[in-house]
């Protein structure tokens, strides 16, 4: 099952604060805008999404080709989802689950 590429979605207090600490680490924004309170950065693969007043949890993130077939087949082994994917729709979409310790999943096709 390939879930394309894989980021975190930090929800953060201060986008200012917390740009500044992971361009030190040695992140660089790649889009967004930090007047919306959101950016994404990137490391080498790593990706880090920065989210000031929009979640209250990190969310981890993962942007298949086809979310409908990741869906289908995590259903198929029983997982649940809180948010889905219309099964007969086309293009992006996203569903969601929680892991056991309450950690929300992100499928986010684009």
């Amino acid at each position: 099952m390939d879930m394309g590429s894989f980021s975190i979605s930090l929800a953060v207090r201060s986008i200012t604060a917390s740009r500044k600490f992971y361009e030190a680490l040695g992140f660089e924004v790649i889009g967004g805008k930090v007047e919306q309170n959101w950016l994404m950065l990137q490391c080498g693969s790593a990706r880090i999404g920065l989210f000031q007043d929009m979640f209250h949890r990190n969310i981890l993130t993962f942007n298949p080709k086809d979310v409908r077939a990741i869906q289908g087949g995590l259903k198929a082994k029983g997982l649940h989802f809180v948010e889905e994917a219309e099964e007969s729709g086309e293009g992006p979409a996203s569903a969601m689950l929680i892991d056991p310790d309450g950690n929300p999943i992100l499928f986010d096709q684009l």
